[in-house]
């Protein structure tokens, strides 16, 4: 099924809606949470509270030409909120230390001079994303966006863990200098 007519259901309060929802991309949406959570059982917990987060925001959303994207943020956040409830240090340390390292190359939201339109950064960010090359665009992608280790990137990849942080390394780089071009200060 289409995702506008999926949308549709969810607009007209048609539960066949969530059962088309996972249908469609229940087992992508739970791959994205188990690489967060690192639990089979939590990432379907999560995928739940997805589907659940989903009909309540639609409406007044109306994603019919971005659907997958809304839900991926919906289980990502999710995820993300989930394992800082249960307090998994290990995994909390894992996100604290992709933040840091994304702090380098991006504005901090709680400085009030740093901050801007969520929309026009997301535009810039796609921009920089769409000028690199498809490979260095999977490995920035798969470690900030999907949380991937190095290790699981390499494996996914068929590239070396050394070749993985180099690229993120210089990725950062170039996207601090991006911005700095666009007039962020950071």
């Amino acid at each position: 099924m289409e995702d506008e007519k999926i949308v549709e259901l969810y607009l007209e309060r048609n539960e066949t809606a969530i059962e088309k929802t996972s249908e469609k991309y229940g087992k992508r949406l739970r791959s994205i949470s188990k690489g967060i959570v690192k639990d089979l059982e939590t990432a379907e917990e999560c995928e739940n509270d997805t589907y659940m987060a989903a009909w309540s925001s639609i409406p007044p959303h109306e994603p019919k030409t971005y659907f997958y994207a809304f839900l991926a943020r919906i289980i990502r956040n999710i995820s993300i909120a989930c394992c800082r409830k249960k307090t998994a240090i290990k995994r909390s340390a894992f996100i604290s230390e992709l933040s840091d390292e994304m702090e380098e190359c991006i504005p901090s939201p709680d400085d009030l001079n740093c901050r801007i339109d969520d929309m026009v950064f997301a535009e810039m960010i796609n921009k920089f994303l769409g000028g690199l090359d498809s490979e260095k665009r999977k490995i920035f992608v798969r470690r900030y966006w999907y949380l991937d280790s190095v290790a699981e990137i390499s494996e996914k990849l068929l590239i070396s863990e050394s070749k993985v942080k180099t690229v993120l390394f210089r990725t950062r780089n170039k996207l601090r200098e991006f911005l700095e071009k666009e007039g962020y200060t950071l």
